[in-house]
């Protein structure tokens, strides 16, 4: 009820239970979809930084090429004389000479440069392994029927909480892994019908449930975007389509920010 100061008549809205609850909880879907954005770009800029300090790392890096090559070209020089008179006289004293041939420099500039590579290398390997790890992409051509979160469940009529998305798409449609990982279920259940489970480390999981025919077996690895699975309507389900999980951390997550790519 919104009571006004004026002499105007009380305002009553009735907003039923379900209604305030179904509110509530776009709210805080939304919320989170909101939160997730803001860690991805957080993520983004933060690679980025780390990018560009390595960047100036490999611009040291080829000084420290140019001055071993300058270096090289001195001592071939010098080596390439036939006498010790020759190559004391030949030999240049000065100060840019100086610092090219001080070898405890270069191997300072060498020793640092080695372990700069090293921590580029090991950055990279982690962002792709990461990368690689992370469902990207939809699992099959088709339509969201049914989102992330509370609804009516279509075959109880009751209230309840679900726990990824349907995909509506036709029967016999190649289910593709979104992310590299190794088969850890492939087989019936009662529920989900023919249902695969990948992990893919990194704290993520993902599940495609109800299809028809299955191609994976328990231990195999694959990789992202190989064919899985045949979608269908197994188990409890209302027609064809592929019922799709993320898992973070063991929790179910919204799929949907997911099906984006990560470019």
């Amino acid at each position: 009820m919104v009571i006004p100061h004026s002499r105007r008549k009380p305002l009553r809205l009735k907003v039923s239970a379900v209604g305030l609850f179904a509110c509530i909880c776009l709210s805080f879907v939304g919320a989170g979809y909101v939160l997730s954005e803001g860690v991805k770009t957080a993520e983004y800029y933060g690679m980025k930084k780390r990018l560009s300090y390595f960047s100036s790392q490999l611009t040291e890096v080829k000084s420290t090429m140019f001055t071993l090559r300058k270096t090289e070209s001195e001592f071939t020089k010098l080596l390439s004389l036939k006498s010790k008179k020759k190559i004391l006289e030949q030999a240049d004293v000065s100060s840019d000479m100086g610092s090219i041939i001080d070898i405890d420099l270069l191997k300072k500039q060498v020793r640092e440069t080695i372990e700069s590579v090293s921590e580029i290398r090991e950055y990279v390997k982690e962002e792709k392994n990461l990368y690689e790890a992370t469902p990207v992409g939809w699992p099959v051509k088709g339509q969201i029927s049914s989102p992330f979160g509370m609804r009516i469940h279509p075959i109880t009529g009751e209230s309840a909480f679900h726990s990824g998305i349907d995909i509506r798409t036709a029967p016999g449609t190649p289910v593709k892994a979104t992310a590299d990982g190794i088969v850890a279920f492939s087989d019936w259940r009662d529920d989900t019908g023919y249902c695969v489970v990948l992990e893919h480390g990194h704290g993520f999981t993902t599940v495609y449930a109800h299809n028809r025919l299955l191609h994976v077996k328990v231990g195999q690895r694959v990789r992202r975007g190989q064919e899985i699975a045949l979608s269908g309507s197994t188990g409890s389900s209302t027609g064809p389509h592929v019922h799709y999980e993320v898992w973070k951390e063991g929790r179910h997550v919204n799929p949907e920010p997911y099906l984006k790519d990560l470019s």
